[in-house]
């Protein structure tokens, strides 16, 4: 055995005698009977070959434990180098979980512990605008795009971030997808001015590009102070990005779009974004369908049409 081998098997000894001295023992070899069946066992298994060397390892020597005089005197000896950890500290072992299809979210997520007693969107509009200088979205940006809407909703829409003309006009869902968006939620006997509209992040990503992880991070925590100052029924997230920010996921909206979640408090729903829907008409449907899901929990009726439309 060379020289770093040996220093390996001395400082593995040595913790292994520390947990029998902690009383999670006896299940390490003394250094000598070890060292002895060590010496021995590579001989046994060079003589049988690569077909026995499984063999070989189940016929290692078990372990034997140390006598009390002979375990106090190396715990005596060890007793400086050892930190001093309380038996009760130790960590228990626990098998890993298998995972299921879909996990659902936990009543609160880590990155959003804190909570303002008594907020106002007021207050956050205060804290994050101007000048909000928190993740690099700032050097880009036109203005923040805090949100719209009814303070008071009993449903909150979630989206991604800021397009180029949500931007310029300093309010989320403006552009092409947010004509669609209206469109929505007109089908759904609603107004704009009933419900509030917002994002996760509130400043436009360049290129309309996927807001990144630590930008999600600097951000979400206004994003979640809004939804507890609303205190709304329902919270439909538009997109993946919002679901799986506000699920706390990293699955793919296709699992879970349509199904409920109870969400601090509000019933949470996710679908397709408006934007999705552009570039796919088909998917229209399975949107309607989950707005449907929505009014019911809402007690909403589909808007009727005009006999012209």
């Amino acid at each position: 055995m060379d020289s770093k081998s040996a220093g390996k098997s001395l400082r593995a000894e040595s913790w292994l005698r520390y947990a029998d001295d902690l009383g999670l023992g006896p299940f390490y070899l003394h250094r000598g009977v070890a060292h002895h069946a060590r010496d021995e066992e590579p001989v046994a298994a060079s003589a049988a070959g690569a077909a026995t060397a499984a063999p070989a390892i189940a016929a290692a020597p078990q372990p034997i434990a140390l006598s009390a005089a002979s375990r106090a005197s190396d715990a005596d000896a060890k007793a400086a180098e050892r930190p001093q950890i309380p038996a009760q500290q130790t960590p228990a072992v626990e098998k890993p979980a298998v995972p299921p299809a879909f996990v659902a979210p936990v009543s609160s997520v880590s990155l959003f512990e804190v909570r303002v007693e008594n907020d106002s969107l007021e207050r956050i509009r205060t804290d994050i605008t101007p000048n909000c200088t928190r993740c690099k979205l700032h050097k880009a940006r036109t203005q923040i795009v805090f949100g719209v809407g009814n303070p008071k909703a009993e449903l909150v829409f979630v989206g991604e971030g800021p397009g180029r003309d949500e931007d310029l006009q300093g309010e989320p869902f403006v552009g092409r997808a947010g004509k669609l968006l209206t469109d929505m939620i007109g089908a759904m006997s609603l107004r704009r001015q009933d419900v509030y509209i917002c994002n996760v992040v509130k400043c436009r990503p360049p290129e309309n590009r996927l807001p990144e992880n630590d930008e999600i991070a600097a951000c979400s925590p206004f994003l979640l102070r809004q939804l507890d100052a609303i205190h709304p029924k329902v919270i439909c997230c538009l997109g993946a990005c919002s679901a799986k920010t506000l699920l706390n996921t990293t699955q793919g909206i296709s699992r879970f779009r349509g199904e409920w979640f109870d969400f601090r408090g509000a019933k949470l729903i996710a679908t397709y974004h408006p934007a999705y829907l552009l570039r796919n008409p088909a998917a229209k449907a399975e949107v309607w369908k989950d707005l449907q899901k929505v009014m019911a929990v809402l007690g909403l009726q589909p808007a009727k049409r005009s006999k012209t439309s």
